[in-house]
This record gives C-alpha cells, structure tokens and sequence, in this order.
C-alpha cells in the first residue's frame, strides 16, 4: 500500500526510466517504476487505493500489443489518472481521440515542463474526482504548498506529518515572511477537524481594548456601541481551528485569558455569565523570542508552555538559498495560474538572488517575483534587470557566467503556460546525470555527518537500504571498513 501519491513510470526503456525515476526523487516525488509486464498487476493492486496515484508516464512499449492499446487499457482500469506519453505517439492518439492525455514528449520533459504537467495533472485528477463524487483523502506527507528540498523545509514536513492530526497545541516560531500561516493552514487542512472553520487571528493588528471582545464575543450593551450582540473567533472556529498569529504581542491581560480557556476549555462572551465550550484546536505563530520576553515580565511563562506544546520552528530563506530556484517556478506559476502574465530568469540572475540576505523572507521574493512580471512581461530577466540590491553578480560578467562554476544552484527555467517561449540555457551546456550524481554523493555525504558515520542511520534517513547505500558509497568512491562485529561506517577525509 502506498503512502503518499505516486507517479507512476510504465517504460520498457529501463535507462530512461530509471533516470527518470532519479529526477522526480530528486524534486521530492514518490515514483512506481513499472514495465508493460507486470503494470497490470501492480497497478491491480493498487486499485483500492487509487487516491495514492496522481499520474501515468508511458514511454516504450515493447510487449503484450503496441502503446494505443495500452493507454486504452490504463484509461479504462484507472479513468481519474492523467496520462503523459514519452515517444511518438501523436499518430496513435490521432486516431483515438484520448482525452486523458494531457501532454506528449518526445523524450524527457524538461524540470520546467515537468512541474507544468505535474500541476496539470493535479487539476485533470480534482476535476475528474470531482465529477465522479470520489472523496479525496488528505495524505499527511504531502503538503505540497509548502516549495523546497533543503533539510530545513523537509524537517518542517516531518514535524506537520507527526502532528497534524493530534489535538495538541502548536507554536510555530520564525521570522515575518517564512511562510508561518501557510505551515497553519496545512496543519488544519490534514487534520481530522479539516471539515470545520480555520479562523486567523492576528493579535498585533487588533487594538488591545478590543482584542477580548473579538476572541470571545460581547453581548447587546456589553460596553458603548455594542448595539447587537456578536461572536467572536472562538465561537466562529467551534470544532476547527483557531490561529493566533503574532502571539507575542497578545497584552499582558488578555495572555491571563487566554491560559483560563486553555486550562478549562470554556469561556464566556463580554457582559454575559453564560459559559461557552471551547472546541477549537489553537495554532499559535509568533516572530518574537518568547523566552526573552518572558525573562523581560511581558509574555507568561505559563501560557508559552500552554502553547507550546509541539514547536515548529520555521527557517529562514537565507538559510535554504537551495530552494530559491523552486520558489521562482513556483510563484511564476501561480501568476501564469492567475492569468497576471509571466517571466523568466536567467542563471545569472537565480544565483544573484542566492547571494541576497532577504530580510523578508519568502514574502520578499514574492513581491520582487511580481514586481519583475509587471516591469518585464514574458521577458528573460537577467542581473541588470533586477533592483540595484539585488544586484550581487557584476553585471559586466554576466555574459561570461557559467552554471556549472556553481554546482549547488539548480538549473532552472521557467516556461511561459502555452510552452511555446524558448528556454534559456546557459552559455556551456549542463551535464544533467553528471549534475544529479553530485547532488546525490553530497546529500549522502550530510546524511552520513548527521549520522556520525553509521551507515544504517543514514540509510534510515535518506530513506533507502543500507545495501543501496552500500552500492551507492563504492560507486563514489567512499571506502567502508569494519567497526566492530556489526557496525559498518565509512572513512573519508579523515571524518568517522
């Protein structure tokens, strides 16, 4: 049984579909390497559990009847699936009129190809799931809004898969921009109360003497102007999820409050005696140091380990430069989405904008990223281009800059929605499989650090065997040697 949605690589080409199957890893997908042999059968298997399966690449065919009669058959068996063809299929598919088939290539998509069709295939599964009044459940380890492979962001993903559907408080701590609402909103969307109200409250842009009565509510002649009587967020979010966003800046009457509902999970609105149950789930968000303003008398020292149950910490942008190219595509796409225009960014520029410091966060670079579409529509934007702050490439080099000097940076390009501008390479070609295998030996290498050298350690964190790990480290170059009866570590450079 599946655990998260898989993409699914029917190919008789073993080469490409093993690489193949290396880049999605790579981008953090889950993929089902199958043959036209034993498709029908593992796929059977899977039939139940079709909710873990987001789409099909079909490539070479070369057994049981030609591709055509293929893709009839996984239309038939798994209708809510979009189809992706690798190869010269256009005749076949001209005379069958397959309509799940959302996009053709001739070969191996390229990375911005690739998450176009990716996020395609995601609208044609809703739509037809839609239709057909299939309920779709919610898969903990997705969390596909939250963009990015650096080991910040992933720890982030498995701190919200282990807490997600627990009813317990959590206090997310980060710098204004990391994305705090958006890891809320997850948390609530894979819970079991997903069905009920998400209601965000910010707590520093309420005036103090009214932040009680919007929590709780007031009754009709509770104070001056409360002509009616009125809900506040508790009662709004009953049976959801209420988040507190800048909790920090909650005044010091009003935290007291707030730990009396917590500890008796009930209430009373403004000028009335009548308690209310709080069924609520809180998610609390603050940019502040709590600790500090606990030693400084201005947050409770009570309430912080109220809510502070399972902390998740957000990291910065600067700290996961990585996962700016991600970043980019995906919030081009959103605007392509959104029909606001589009834009593209040269090597140069991506890695002019890894050196920036970005006090703001994400947030920061979604505002540039629209600043650029409106300033520059469907253009290659390059370091001149770019605000003179962003500027950390001369400008003069720009032409002599090569990717490959910078093998930490992916090389990324982003497509208009048609597919029909033309990719930006950079001046020397990239060597694609030369440039996963060093992305692979480096984050074996991290996971081997982390791990004080224990191979079954790293193993177990990078997700894979120790055997494959094994193969894995000889086919680098790193020398095992024995420790012990049965522990197997590796030397290299000296480290253990």
């Amino acid at each position: 049984m599946l655990v998260a949605q898989s993409i699914v690589i029917i190919d008789d080409l073993l080469t490409r579909q093993r690489d193949f199957g290396v880049i999605l890893n790579f981008i953090g997908e889950s993929v089902l390497l199958l043959t036209s042999e034993n498709w029908r059968q593992v796929l059977s298997q899977e039939n139940e559990n079709e909710k873990n399966l987001l789409c099909l690449f079909v490539g070479e065919v070369s057994l049981r009847g030609n591709s055509a009669e293929l893709i009839t058959q996984l239309q038939i068996q798994h209708p809510d699936l979009a189809l992706i063809t690798m190869g010269n299929y256009s005749h076949d598919l001209a005379s069958m009129g397959q309509h799940s088939v959302i996009a053709q290539f001739d070969g191996l998509p390229t990375y911005s190809q690739l998450t176009d069709t990716l996020h395609r295939a995601q609208i044609f599964q809703h739509q037809k799931r839609r239709v057909n009044g299939f309920n779709e459940r919610r898969e903990t380890t997705l969390f596909r809004s939250l963009v990015g492979t650096s080991r910040g962001v992933s720890r982030v993903r498995e701190l919200m898969a282990q807490v997600a559907d627990k009813e317990v408080n959590v206090l997310i701590t980060g710098e204004s921009g990391t994305g705090k609402e958006v890891v809320a909103r997850n948390l609530h969307y894979h819970s079991n109360r997903r069905d009920k109200p998400f209601v965000p409250v910010n707590c520093g842009a309420i005036p103090h003497e009214l932040l009680e009565s919007e929590l709780f509510g007031h009754e009709k002649g509770a104070f001056t102007g409360a002509i009616t009587s009125r809900a506040g967020r508790f009662e709004v979010a009953q049976g959801g999820t209420l988040f507190l966003d800048e909790i920090g800046d909650m005044p010091f009457h009003m935290q007291v409050k707030l730990l009396r509902v917590l500890q008796e999970r009930c209430y009373e609105r403004v000028g009335s005696t009548k308690s209310i149950e709080a069924d609520v789930r809180i998610i609390a968000a603050t940019h502040n140091d709590l600790e500090k303003a606990i030693s400084e008398g201005r947050f409770r020292e009570d309430l912080y380990y109220r809510l502070n149950v399972f902390p998740i910490e957000m990291p910065a942008l600067r700290e996961r430069t990585e996962d700016i190219p991600l970043l980019i595509n995906d919030l081009i796409k959103k605007i392509e989405m959104e029909k606001r225009g589009s834009i593209r960014f040269n090597s140069s520029a991506i890695m002019s904008l890894c050196h920036h410091a970005w006090p703001g966060n994400v947030r920061e670079l979604a505002n540039l990223v629209e600043r650029l579409v409106i300033m520059h529509p469907y253009g290659v934007v390059g370091v001149q281009e770019l605000p003179a702050k962003f500027r950390h490439i001369d400008v003069k080099d720009e032409e002599f800059f090569s990717i490959q000097e910078h093998n930490t940076l992916p090389n990324v390009n982003v497509q208009r929605v048609d597919e029909r501008a033309n990719v930006t390479l950079p001046h020397d070609d990239i060597n694609l499989k030369e440039y996963l295998e060093d992305l692979e030996s480096s984050l074996i290498r991290q996971a081997l650090d982390d791990c004080g050298g224990v191979v079954a350690r790293a193993a177990e964190k990078l997700k894979i065997r120790r055997t494959t790990l094994v193969e894995k480290m000889r086919k680098y170059g790193m020398h095992k040697k024995e420790m012990g009866d049965s522990n197997l570590t590796f030397a290299r450079t000296g480290i253990f």
